[in-house]
């Protein structure tokens, strides 16, 4: 793992000459991470993954002097990651509203095979709402602080928390 310092260091050389070998650098420490929080995200889909991971990557390429560095640069790229998602569903996704996602009660209890745990479990992380998922993924599967993840999701710590919750509640049930 890159000290924030290592991190800086590449950053201002990808800046002050446009050193693509820098930039690579950083490509094979986050890569490992971010394709699997999209591939979480995109409910197990490697090729919608493998193009969310080129696009953010490119993305953050191509705008790496807006990096301010108040936060780590993962933060900055999984927010990136996240917004490609975010752009992907809207685009692509049913059209569902976000607040028709939210008005129901608990998601219906789908049962769900004990043979393999992994399974069950990105069973269920696909049936909560992205947003939820995204969270969960985040805090728990990436190990990122409620500071981190309000940053990359742009929701308030509060709702994280509470988005956390809510979550830990359905996957209890979906689980069960």
């Amino acid at each position: 793992m890159l000290s924030k310092i290592e991190e800086l260091s590449l950053i201002a050389r990808c800046i002050a000459t446009d050193n693509r070998d820098a930039f690579g650098q950083l490509v094979v420490e986050y890569e490992g991470g971010l394709r699997r929080f999209l591939y979480n995200l995109t409910g197990g889909d490697a090729s919608l993954t493998d193009d969310l991971a080129q696009e953010t990557f490119l993305k953050a390429y191509l705008s790496i002097r807006s990096f301010k560095g108040i936060s780590r640069f993962k933060t900055w790229l999984y927010r990136i990651a996240y917004n490609e998602f975010v752009t992907y569903r809207r685009k692509y996704a049913p059209e569902v509203a976000v607040e028709e996602i939210y008005a129901g009660d608990e998601p219906a209890h789908t049962p769900v095979s004990s043979n393999d745990i992994s399974m069950d479990l990105q069973t269920a992380l696909s049936q909560l709402p992205d947003t939820e998922r995204t969270i969960v993924l985040l805090f728990y599967m990436e190990d990122l602080p409620i500071k981190k993840v309000s940053q990359i999701t742009g929701c308030p710590e509060g709702t994280v928390k509470s988005y956390l919750n809510r979550a830990r509640t359905r996957l209890s049930h979906l689980l069960n």
